[in-house]
């Protein structure tokens, strides 16, 4: 189970310039105490090619975090456009916010990212040679992509103490339950032979006591086939 539970994300400044910062209130939840602080991070997915092009944008740590529902501001920087290829910077990508503690991620939300020019004109007639003032993003804020991952907690190095540990047996206790055991079950068969030649001693003394009635099998009398005995 998770100790942090992601609750809300509302996407703030949306639209907003392709350069101006972004800004998300988050709320979480946390349902024990934790020895670290939480890492958030956002991250720019530069091209569809290659990951060699995201970029990220900014990175806090929150903490110490009390038990129970908590919200904060998160800002980050916008990525640098030198660093993505210019055939992709009027186009449409993605920004990952993500959280991790203690080196490990436990959530994920991904927003596609729509960037375009904010005229009509450049839209029509782009520009060889892309004017970064003059694009505009929208984040389609309604549409998030979660991801959840399961991760080691602080309290797993204690989840040892909530099984009891394996009890040792002593090599002589287990050889002897183990003749008890073998005995027990010599008695059993010696007990289901006993009753086996029982019944075969009746069957015999019917068949004595009654000849006539063999002399009838014998003869092919209407002795149903199911009866017949070998």
């Amino acid at each position: 189970m998770s100790i942090v539970s992601l609750l809300g994300i509302e996407v703030l400044n949306n639209p907003a310039k392709f350069n101006d910062p972004y800004e998300f209130e988050i709320t979480f939840e946390c349902l024990e105490p934790l020895k670290e602080d939480l890492e958030w991070k956002l991250t720019y997915v530069g091209s569809s090619r290659s990951l060699d092009h995201d970029q990220e944008l900014d990175s806090i740590l929150v903490g110490p975090v009390p038990v129970g529902v908590n919200k904060f501001l998160f800002q980050a920087d916008p990525p640098s456009p030198e660093l993505i290829p210019a055939s992709e910077l009027v186009s449409v990508t993605v920004i990952l916010l993500s959280c991790s503690y203690a080196e490990r991620e436990f959530v994920r939300v991904g927003y596609y990212v729509n960037n375009e020019y904010d005229s009509e004109e450049l839209r029509e007639n782009p520009p060889a040679k892309v004017q970064v003032d003059h694009i505009v993003r929208n984040i389609l804020a309604e549409k998030p992509r979660v991801t959840r991952f399961n991760i080691v907690w602080d309290n797993e190095d204690g989840n040892a103490d909530e099984y009891p540990p394996e009890q040792q047996v002593d090599e002589e206790e287990e050889e002897e339950e183990e003749e008890e055991q073998e005995e027990e079950e010599e008695e059993l068969e010696k007990g289901e032979d006993d009753d086996i030649a029982e019944d075969d001693e009746e069957d015999l003394e019917e068949d004595l006591e009654d000849p006539e009635e063999d002399d009838k099998k014998s003869n092919g009398s209407a002795t149903p086939v199911d009866t017949v005995q070998s």
